[in-house]
């Protein structure tokens, strides 16, 4: 404890009230305990600082330190070190060693030491704050190297910070990194030249090695401080705890660090509810004093006294969490003053849910002003929150006076198929040509339902009905599909055309009256179609190609059924397409129609130009060249002579490239069947002769033996085969020719 006070105060220690006074006495009273003490000594006691109540109980032993520099205002001891301030500066002196380490002098020798007292405080056990005057030092106590001792102490002391303050030190304290700072304020006043003295000041400062910087600053409000100086206030703390005490003449101040709880009170209070909530959240386990929940209502109640009704209703989401009492009193209170479009997106509407009625209320009240508000509600909220037959009921309600209002007939298809009516929305999706009808029919296998609707299908979208009905077969069968598309036969063209392309076969039935719908609707797909049908009656295609003048197919149709000449004579005489007569003379390779196309050709030059360009390689030019009359002008006759003479050139080059190369593959495989035939042929034990079965090695083998072994691999004792044998019995009976001539070995 310190009171370095010039007059008889009091002070406390561990449960003890001390009493100085100016002539000597120091009295000790127990708090508790009825333990005391009492001593006079032979001058005046200013300052005392003790460490232990056993040094008081026991006599002591009185040495002097220091004297001499005038009175000593502050003393603060820790651990082995004891500083002092006087008149002259501070003293720091090592108890461990009985010296004294350093000597801080007194920066501002003009401020009289006794006005304006200097402040001391130890931050740790090596380091001392010094205030004085307006000036802070921070002086840390280092060990000195052992080889820089000498006659010098053990340990010397080297500021590491000193700055200036703007106004008078009256007190210091410790906290953490920071410091604690009371000041004596004198202000000018702005309508006389002298200053004033204003309240004290408590800041928080955060030292740095030339200044500081100001974490935050209160002034003080104590009684009579107008007449007070420097001298009459002072700072002390209690080690250990987060308490500060300022005292003044008339007034003890008690600080401590704010806690969450007053953060909260500050930010209430400047209605900074946002910042207050998140305070409270990100504490709420070292709140003693509030409650999340009802810091998020005051935010509420202030949005919507504010008139922000969406953020308020964003908020509730938020802060009433799962109570559902609260939710329902605050969607009353929404309802009341008119606000339920704002609330409704925020609603619960998981596991945790709020009465039925609750969100009906809310669909009520959009169906009447916002019919697309109502139809969004619809799709997001879960079919399980409200009573489904009561919305229909309401949604019909309005339809009887808006028939045809789109939303609303959509809103009552989603509506159906909450509540599995699938057949009432599947009419209603058809009826607004919607495009989740087909979506709707696959999910809810409503192919059933659908039988009797497929031209409405067809009408709305004609591709996807008709892979739907073809991917679903088994659901709903051809002959079901044709019955019903039989009074629309475009439509029935377009599924029946669509099936052929996917099997040629599964509508075989079909394929007669497909040839009038191909005829009718789509005569480009015809020709392919006779092309690739088996099961089409070719009598009746050709039939209502000839009713229709379809030339083309009745061609086609001519020569599949082997009247070729017919065929080719319509080419020549109704399409008058030599080109087209040629190419259907090529793909017949008829000598017949060849003869045909040249008789029909003979008077016509363009016909007979055409024949010369492009029949070499079928017929023999000279035979047409011969039949063309003398004097006949043809167009483009040079062109074509020379053509056909470079294309003759062209086959007998090739006819000799072709000569050359089977020449030399053939002498390439003579060499390859020489080379092979001139191989030794491998014997051993396993050989039999193929005439008596024995083994073709004889048992000794010291014994001359003679062995046939011919080029097909087939081997006999020599005395096995008949005098004249050149060749393989066994594959001249097979008759396999060359190939198993002779290979004789002797021994």
């Amino acid at each position: 404890y310190i009171c370095p006070l010039p007059v008889s105060r009091l002070g406390t220690h561990f449960g003890k009230v001390f009493l100085l006074d100016i002539q000597g006495n120091v009295q000790v009273f127990g708090l508790y305990t009825r333990e005391g003490f009492h001593e006079n000594f032979d001058c005046p006691i200013k300052v005392i600082h003790f460490r232990s109540m056993l040094n008081w109980l026991n006599r002591w032993k009185m040495s002097v330190l220091h004297e001499g520099e005038g009175s000593i205002t502050n003393i603060q001891w820790r651990a082995n070190l004891i500083a002092w301030a006087n008149n002259v500066g501070v003293k720091i002196y090592d108890i461990s060693t009985k010296q004294r380490i350093t000597n801080v002098l007194r920066d501002n020798v003009s401020l009289r030491p006794d006005m304006y007292p200097c402040s001391l405080c130890w931050k740790d056990n090596t380091t001392l704050i010094v205030g004085w005057g307006t000036s802070i030092k921070m002086c840390v106590v280092k060990e000195r190297n052992p080889t820089e001792m000498r006659d010098l102490p053990s340990r010397y002391v080297e500021i590491v910070s000193a700055f200036e303050t703007e106004f008078f030190i009256s007190g210091l304290a410790p906290l953490a990194d920071q410091l604690v700072t009371l000041y004596f304020v004198k202000e000018n006043s702005d309508h006389m030249d002298e200053e004033f003295r204003a309240r004290p000041r408590l800041d928080i400062i955060q030292p740095l090695p030339e200044s500081c910087e100001e974490i935050s600053s209160d002034a003080l409000t104590v009684r009579n401080f107008q007449d007070n100086e420097c001298r009459d206030y002072r700072l002390e703390h209690a080690e250990g705890e987060s308490l500060f005490y300022i005292i003044s003449p008339k007034d003890i101040v008690v600080a401590k660090e704010r806690d969450q709880d007053d953060h909260i009170d500050w930010l209430l209070e400047k209605k900074k509810y946002e910042e207050a909530l998140m305070a409270a959240e990100i504490s709420f386990k070292n709140i003693k004093r509030h409650d999340v929940q009802k810091i998020g209502m005051a935010y509420i109640n202030h949005l919507v006294e504010k008139g922000d009704y969406d953020s308020a209703a964003r908020k509730c989401q938020k802060v009433l969490g799962k109570n559902m009492d609260l939710w329902e009193n605050e969607v009353y209170r929404f309802k009341t003053i008119g606000q339920l479009k704002a609330i409704s997106q925020y609603l619960p509407r998981g596991d945790l849910r709020l009465r039925p009625a609750i969100y009906e209320m809310i669909l009520h009240e959009f169906l009447k002003t916002d019919y697309e508000g109502f139809a969004t509600l619809i799709r997001e909220w879960p079919g399980e929150l409200y009573n489904n037959m009561a919305i229909v009921q309401a949604v019909n309600d309005h339809l009887k006076r808006d028939p045809t209002n789109r939303t609303l007939l959509k809103t009552l298809a989603e509506l159906y198929t909450y509540d599995q009516r699938y057949d009432r929305a599947l009419e209603i999706y058809l009826k607004l040509r919607h495009k989740d009808v087909y979506q709707l029919i696959h999910k809810h296998n409503l192919f059933s339902s659908i039988e009797d609707k497929i031209v409405l299908l067809m009408d709305f979208d004609k591709e996807k009905a008709v892979d739907m009905l073809l991917d679903n077969e088994d659901k709903i069968s051809v002959n079901r599909v044709v019955e019903e598309l039989a009074d629309r036969p475009e439509l029935l063209h377009v599924y029946l055309h669509k099936l052929f392309k996917r099997d040629h076969h599964k509508g075989q039935r079909y394929h007669e009256r497909q040839i009038v719908l191909y005829a009718e609707y789509d005569r480009p797909n015809l020709l392919p179609f006779l092309r690739d049908s088996t099961h089409c009656p070719l009598e009746k295609a050709l039939e209502v190609c000839q009713q229709r003048n379809f030339v083309e197919e009745t061609v086609f149709l001519l020569s599949r059924m082997g009247n070729c000449r017919r065929a080719l004579q319509m080419i020549m005489e109704e399409l008058e397409d030599v080109d087209k007569a040629i190419e259907f003379a090529k793909e017949q390779d008829d000598a017949e129609l060849w003869e045909d196309l040249i008789s029909y050709s003979i008077d016509k030059p363009p016909f007979i130009t055409g024949l010369l360009n492009n029949i070499g390689t079928h017929v023999d030019p000279i035979l047409l060249i011969h039949r063309i009359k003398e004097g006949m002008e043809i167009p483009n006759l040079r062109d074509s002579l020379v053509k056909i003479l470079q294309d003759y050139n062209l086959q007998i080059l090739l006819r000799e490239g072709c000569k050359k190369i089977l020449v030399a593959d053939s002498l390439s495989l003579l060499q390859k069947m020489h080379r092979t035939q001139m191989r030794g042929v491998r014997m051993d034990e396993e050989n039999i002769c193929e005439s008596c079965h024995a083994t073709i090695l004889p048992s000794d083998m010291a014994k001359p033996f003679n062995v046939v072994v011919f080029h097909c691999r087939h081997m006999f004792h020599k005395e096995c085969l008949p005098s004249a044998g050149t060749f393989c019995n066994i594959c001249s009976a097979k008759r396999r020719g060359p190939g198993s001539g002779i290979l004789e070995m002797k021994k």
